[in-house]
């Protein structure tokens, strides 16, 4: 049976990370994922994430469909352990007619779509004012997530640690166009006393705990997006039990597939009945406890991944960014 091709009404769009970068927008993003999380989404919209592993490598494929009724797309990555690289792309196609709208280097995206969603997260359960901040890490999470946060929120002060001081120096010259004072604490525990938001942002090579819950004063807002996989640590069980509410990016993920929550079910610690989606929190606010610690886990989301990409791809038509790619995937009638 022969099948029939659709010639596509637009053409693909292909943005480098160079591109991604230029049309970014902090508050735009933030907006955008606010919108997004507080529309239901059918759950078979977005299927738990796959991976094929080899010896040394992976590929790993992150997939939904916006409830907007907008694009649909994946999140691609190709890792290869032992040369330490890897590379992230993502194609978006129109929900209609299943054009390819583009292709998207996603290297920033998962960086800035990550942060912009931790940032929403504790703008919704940080107390309301200005902001006492501690930054546990000094990488390019904890720089994105610093600059997520100071877009939405009013900063009095950054604490920061690392266990390099001139990785938290470097933090600190990189954030100065922000104007907020930033202060390099010799400890975790130094950083994190008093503080209203602590953003916990490096796992230790070890896979032992970074953040410990008798480090923080009651109400403090955790944001924690370390601990990914069930080999992965961050967080102390001690901050899970301090937890009054824990909100997930992805509920079902966080609770049976990080490492800082099996730790926690192994110790006994009870955490689902305190356990809420992002989504709910949004679309059905709650009176959050003034007591114990309040923490957003993360693991990230297709959901992030698809509003983030198509976010960038709409601003770089509105500014001629990008490059028109010469051909394109047809749609074939079936």
């Amino acid at each position: 049976m022969s099948e029939t091709t659709v010639s596509p009404k637009a053409m693909s769009l292909f943005l480098t990370d160079a591109d991604v970068r230029a049309v970014f927008d902090w508050r735009c993003a933030i907006n955008s994922i606010r919108r997004a999380y507080s529309v239901a989404a059918n759950p078979a919209m977005f299927p738990p994430r796959g991976m094929a592993r080899g010896e040394g490598f992976w590929l790993r494929t992150l997939s939904g469909i916006s409830p907007d009724g907008g694009l649909m797309g994946a999140k691609l990555i190709a890792a290869s352990i032992r040369n330490r690289r890897a590379s992230y792309l993502i194609p978006l196609f129109d929900q209609e007619t299943v054009e390819l709208v583009a292709l998207v280097d996603a290297a920033s995206i998962t960086g800035f779509r990550t942060a912009a969603t931790s940032a929403l997260a504790a703008d919704v359960l940080a107390r309301a004012g200005v902001l006492d901040v501690a930054v546990i890490g000094s990488g390019f999470e904890a720089k994105m997530h610093l600059r997520a946060l100071a877009s939405i929120r009013n900063i009095a002060r950054v604490r920061v640690f690392s266990p390099n001081p001139a990785s938290r120096a470097r933090f600190a010259t990189d954030a100065a166009d922000l104007g907020i004072p930033i202060i390099s604490a010799e400890s975790g525990p130094a950083a994190a006393a008093g503080a209203d938001v602590v953003i916990c942002a490096a796992r230790s090579r070890d896979e032992t705990p970074t953040l410990y819950g008798d480090w923080m004063s009651e109400g403090t807002t955790v944001i924690s997006i370390g601990s990914t996989l069930p080999e992965q640590r961050e967080v102390d069980t001690s901050v899970i039990a301090r937890a009054k509410i824990i909100i997930a990016d992805m509920v079902d993920e966080v609770a049976h597939d990080t490492g800082d929550m099996l730790a926690a079910r192994r110790a006994g610690i009870g955490f689902e009945p305190r356990l809420r989606s992002l989504s709910q929190l949004l679309r059905q606010p709650c009176d959050i406890e003034a007591g114990g610690l309040r923490l957003y886990k993360s693991v990230g989301a297709a959901l992030q991944d698809l509003v983030i990409a198509g976010m960038c791809v709409a601003r770089a038509r509105e500014m001629s960014l990008g490059t028109v790619l010469p051909v394109t995937i047809a749609p074939v009638l079936k």
